[in-house]
């Protein structure tokens, strides 16, 4: 077994699998079963499947947080993560200062502010900077964690039912800043998003199915859709 994690400069994120299996502790059945699959392009690519197919294991093991027991996980991208339920993963009082504890590096109070200002109007949240975080609905909460993964300069982003506590507007919200990111023409946006909404594949670049532990091939949406 083993997870590889190479050093990230400015190319195109890359994450990929060989044979990956796991399973939990005193599991007697592998969650994945001998996956293999690759991303080598930017984009926005959806994995769909029902509860306890393994989505949200599967995307542990592409950000280290748990290790395969047999197989190899390939990593050339600075991964960042976005939970169903953004309350988990907020932890400090207004928007600044938030974004503040998620930069990485040591830049001027003028360079601070700009960057701040740039992720908060790419995630739709012009004007946000002294907003307290309890003031904000769950889709700008949402859209919140995403400029803090932008801010700490993550290249390639795991989103976990982002949508599933969300009402449909605040869903389109999400779902529609992701898109626009990862299609920036001058600085695209890897995104792996894990969803069991179907009605939003629509908005994938690519979408594949998480069943029994393994992953089906990339398809257009609308090829998927009519399978």
């Amino acid at each position: 077994m083993s997870l590889t994690r190479e050093p990230v400069e400015k190319e195109i994120p890359q994450v990929s699998f060989k044979d990956v299996s796991f399973s939990w502790p005193g599991g007697k059945e592998n969650v994945i079963s001998r996956c293999n699959f690759a991303i080598e392009e930017t984009g926005l690519w959806m994995i769909v499947g029902k509860n306890g197919s393994g989505k949200s294991t599967f995307l542990k093991l592409i950000n280290g947080i748990i290790k395969p027991n047999n197989g190899k996980v390939n990593s050339r991208a600075n991964v960042g993560m976005v939970f169903q339920n953004p309350d988990h993963q907020i932890l400090m009082p207004n928007c600044r200062s938030e974004l503040l504890i998620n930069i990485n590096q040591k830049i001027s109070k003028k360079a601070i502010s700009c960057k701040i200002k740039n992720v908060l109007d790419k995630v739709g949240l012009t004007g946000f900077e002294t907003r307290p975080v309890h003031t904000l609905s769950g889709g700008q909460k949402q859209r919140l964690t995403i400029a803090c993964a932008l801010i700490s300069d993550k290249n390639f982003i795991l989103l976990d039912e982002p949508t599933a506590l969300l009402d449909q507007t605040s869903q389109l919200k999400v779902v529609k800043t992701i898109q626009k990111l990862t299609s920036d023409k001058e600085n695209p946006l890897t995104a792996l998003w894990i969803t069991h909404r179907y009605e939003e594949l629509i908005y994938a670049d690519a979408v594949a199915e998480m069943k029994n532990g393994n992953l089906s091939e990339w398809q257009k949406p609308s090829k998927f859709q009519n399978n």
